[in-house]
């Protein structure tokens, strides 16, 4: 059994070889735009953690509102 190097490539070896070479670009491509949306994420999370932590600062400068007197537990009628 010998194996002679064809000039000329199959159109069944072509196509499967252009599959390849899109799938690898696609793959290259989706990955980047994963990392761009974790990107995205992190800077929002950390904005939000910004704002939550300014807002409890500021809560915890405030005093603390009155109590609300509670009802009795009969109503006039």
């Amino acid at each position: 059994m010998t194996t002679k190097k064809l000039a000329q490539p199959s159109p069944e070896s072509v196509a499967r070889v252009e599959r390849k070479r899109l799938a690898a670009e696609e793959g290259a491509r989706a990955l980047a735009d994963v990392e761009k949306q974790g990107v995205e994420v992190r800077k929002n999370m950390a904005r939000l953690r910004e704002a939550r932590e300014a807002r409890e600062a500021d809560e915890a400068l405030r005093p603390p509102a009155p109590a609300l007197k509670k009802r009795s537990g009969k109503r006039a009628r």
